[in-house]
């Protein structure tokens, strides 16, 4: 059952703009306008979404939207520098808002930039939606349709029954029913991956096609290419971006472990830091996907 899948941020937001915007701002009589397009001068990312809004209170602005699989450290400054750029395209105060979607760690997350260079100050708040700690019936009652992929990891949202509605009511919109494979991704964090196949009545290998999963592997592979054009420039090695490479897919291996099975999976990560075949990283890799326990994984180490 393979589809094209568009969900990008602009997609999911598009299904239900209004409440969306209700949700993230938290404005009850604000009105949105369009959604439009980001690509500034020097920064295009497909994550990252500006909606035109208005209020009685606050008249005309921006609401920036940027959902992120997982929070980086990276996050404070990249926020910073696109609140800034889309004020300064569209002349419009901007209200910023990051999304982010798997729970990695119990670290704190900021929610503002600020630096202190040579006496000048730069600050940028922006608001933080953790999804993980978001009521899962805010999804169903809003209606919020573009939050009904995320289900298995909202808050109170991991048990069959509620997954299984999440599922009926994607599969019952036109405009949603190619986002069950988000869907089914995210449940394989919460339930066994043969009750999510039986859920969906589709063969699991076909969440290699998820773009979260395409994402991870993605993410890996660029870090690792980055670090291994590095080192093989500092080096003269003609083999540093396959080296890097390999760390970039083990890095992804770690955060994929620790998001999936907690400190339980990073017990894997001294075997597997062990292998340097790429192929079979990138296996290992696409397996956690579908994984049920540790266990699955082990027997195939």
């Amino acid at each position: 059952m393979n589809k094209a899948v568009d969900i990008s941020t602009k997609k999911l937001i598009s299904l239900a703009p209004n409440n969306w915007a209700k949700w993230v701002t938290g404005i009850p009589d604000i009105v949105t306008g369009e959604i439009l397009n980001t690509e500034f001068q020097w920064i295009s990312r497909q994550s990252n979404v500006v909606i035109q809004a208005e209020s009685p209170q606050y008249g005309k602005f921006l609401i920036l939207n940027e959902l992120q699989l997982r929070h980086t450290s990276e996050m404070p400054r990249r926020m910073r520098a696109y609140a800034a750029l889309a004020e300064e395209k569209y002349k419009l105060q901007t209200y910023p808002v990051l999304i982010n979607i798997l729970k990695i760690s119990n670290s704190e997350i900021p929610t503002s930039f600020a630096s202190n260079f040579i006496g000048l100050r730069a600050i940028q708040d922006y608001r933080v939606i953790n999804l993980w700690e978001v009521d899962v019936n805010i999804a169903f009652e809003t209606p919020l349709p573009s939050l009904l992929p995320f289900v298995p990891i909202l808050k109170g949202g991991e048990n069959e029954s509620t997954i299984r509605e999440a599922l009926r009511m994607l599969r019952a919109d036109e405009q949603l029913n190619q986002l069950e494979t988000v869907l089914a991704f995210f449940a394989t964090f919460v339930l066994e991956s043969t009750l999510v196949q039986e859920i969906m009545r589709w063969d699991m290998t076909v969440l290699r096609e998820s773009p979260w999963y395409q994402e991870i592997l993605r993410e890996g592979q660029a870090r690792g290419e980055a670090e291994g054009e590095a080192r093989g420039e500092a080096r003269g090695e003609a083999r540093g971006e396959a080296r890097g490479e390999v760390r970039g897919i083990i890095s992804s291996i770690e955060t994929s472990l620790e998001a999936k099975f907690g400190s339980d999976g990073l017990e894997l990560m001294s075997q597997i830091s062990q292998i340097s075949d790429l192929e079979q990283l990138k296996e290992i890799l696409r397996r956690i996907v579908v994984a049920n326990t540790i266990q699955d994984l082990q027997n195939i180490l």
